[in-house]
Order: structure tokens, then sequence, then C-alpha cells
């Protein structure tokens, strides 16, 4: 009896840990990241707030692609915004890899009023009429539960759509009512 309730124990652990296990991220020298200009800690940790965002651009189902389009909003974001950086803590893509951004422990430039606060995950490509794939969609959820499992988000965090920060039809139709569904959105954040 006392083996078989070890088995359970030991069982019941191993399904904790595998549900919280991390998706696969990619570094940001594995992309090909640009250094930034400076840096700045988030000032609330865990963060309380999710701000899911869409690219606005073409998907991507390769790594190779995925990468190369993460590299152009790099470029943008400090090229003609004139960020420090990437203005995303990580960006997903519909091959199912997350690419790491600003990270977990730095300040985002994505969202106002949310940047100190909050981690910004961008899902790569167009969500104003279709949803990311599944891939990209487990991505996001797993990656959030990886943060949470970590401590870098709280385990009551509010997860909210961009245009709840901002006049902007970010993240697309599609995907924020996808957003809308989640057991963590608030529409009052």
């Amino acid at each position: 009896m006392a083996r078989s309730l070890l088995l359970l124990a030991a069982l019941c652990a191993l399904a904790a840990a595998a549900s919280a296990a991390c998706p696969n991220i990619i570094s940001r020298s594995g992309w090909g990241a640009r250094n930034p200009t400076a840096t700045t800690q988030l000032s609330k940790k865990p963060t309380p707030y999710v701000v899911v965002h869409h690219g606005a651009s073409s998907s991507c189902t390769t790594q190779s692609a995925c990468a190369s389009i993460v590299r152009s909003y790099q470029n943008q974001h400090m090229d003609v915004n004139g960020w420090a950086d990437i203005g995303y803590n990580f960006i997903i893509g519909e091959d199912g890899n997350v690419y790491e951004g600003r990270g977990w422990e730095l300040t985002g430039a994505h969202a106002p009023g949310y940047n100190t606060q909050s981690i910004g995950i961008c899902i790569i490509g167009t969500f104003t009429s279709k949803l990311p794939n599944t891939a990209a969609l487990n991505a996001l959820n797993n990656l959030i539960e990886c943060g949470v499992s970590k401590g870098k988000i709280t385990a009551a965090y509010k997860e909210i759509g961009h245009r709840q920060a901002t006049a902007t039809e970010c993240p697309g139709t599609k995907l924020y009512q996808w957003v809308q569904s989640q057991s963590h959105w608030t529409s009052s954040p």
C-alpha cells in the first residue's frame, strides 16, 4: 500500500512538473538579435499583467523565417521608433517556438501604462480575420504558465489585448476575441 501511494505521489509530481514545462525559447543569439542600446529592469516583479499583441506582419512556420521576421521587428523598433531594443518581452511564431525579446526581467516598450508591470507577448502575423495556429496558441499559454511557475508572472495575473492599453487594432479582431475567452482576461485592467 505504501509503495502504491509513493508511486502515485511521484506520478502526480511528474504531471505537475510537465504541465508547468516551459516551451522552446530561442535565445536572442539564436535569432540574431542586435545588442540593446539600454536596458531597464521591470519595476514590478512578479508582473501582474500579460499583454498580447500581433505583429501585423506576414506569418511564419519555420524557425529561419520566424527569426528573420523577429529581426525585422527589432530593426523597426530600434531604427524607426528609436527604442532601445525590440519592444516585446517574447515573440511567438507559428512554428511553435518562442523567441526571446527583452525576456522576463526587462521593461518592454509595447503598451503605454503597462510596460513596467507586464510581460508583452507578440504572435508573429496578422490576426484580424483568422486565429494563429494551434502551435502558436499553445506556445502562448505554455509561456504564460512557465512565467507563473518561475515566479515571473503572478498566479492571479490579468491577460489583456494591446488595444486595452492604447488606441490600436492590435492584437487583431480574431486574436482579441480569443484573448477575451481566456480565464485570466479582464475587461477593466
